[in-house]
């Protein structure tokens, strides 16, 4: 109990200040949407002349909001479930439930991860018609223990460096919301699968409760 107690401690940790940051990011990203937005009406519907990149930056920032706050939805219990069933079962037992349906959606995020991977690596081949950046940007960074690194379309092993000069930007930016969203979310269904693991087991009362306001640290 106490192995299991130790590994939930650092993926509870890591979990809750990604999504600390997430959400703020998140908050900020829709702030900008509704701003690019509105501004796209103003310059279509009252000037009569549309700007050529609202509507990708809306996208931009949407596909961003959703990978970053989907796994704080996740962990918060903010997907819509039907719970009748759990909430009718004694506690071991329910916890028992949560245990197989988590091991499931593990195994759907294990299949996803590699073709979330795939697809942001697909849009190096692509640019943005509209979107444009002040500078290039390699980056790529291994993943431990996986056959796959975080990369924005480089195929160095490890990389980071920024070159001046105003480029079209890269899909594969906009597409790693896919790839980050769910590895994100493979980690807080690693540290739920471990909590119900414990709930099991019987010592459910050991478990910090997971904040409902992640502004607040634990």
């Amino acid at each position: 109990m106490a192995v299991l107690l130790w590994l939930i401690a650092p993926l509870q940790a890591f979990n809750t200040a990604v999504g600390h940051l997430g959400r703020w990011v998140t908050i900020i990203a829709m702030a900008l949407m509704v701003a690019v937005i509105l501004l796209q009406v103003f310059f279509r519907y009252i000037l009569n002349n549309a700007l050529p990149w609202p509507d990708e930056a809306a996208r931009f920032l949407m596909l961003w909001m959703t990978g970053l706050i989907a796994p704080v939805a996740y962990r918060r219990g903010g997907f819509v479930a039907i719970d009748l069933v759990s909430r009718a079962l004694p506690v071991r037992v329910a916890a028992l439930l949560s245990l197989g349906l988590l091991t499931l959606a593990f195994l759907v995020l294990l299949k996803g991860v590699p073709l979330g991977h795939a697809h942001t690596m697909s849009g190096c081949l692509f640019k943005s018609s509209s979107l444009w950046l002040p500078f290039t940007l390699e980056f790529a960074l291994p993943l431990p223990g996986m056959d796959m690194s975080l990369t924005l379309c480089t195929r160095a092993d490890a990389a980071f460096s920024i070159t001046p000069g105003w480029v079209k930007m890269p899909l594969a930016l906009m597409y790693a919301s896919l790839f980050v969203g769910l590895m994100l979310l493979t980690l807080v269904n690693v540290e739920l699968l471990l909590r119900s693991l414990v709930t099991f087991l019987g010592n459910g009362a050991a478990l910090r409760p997971i904040p409902q306001d992640i502004v607040e640290a634990e």
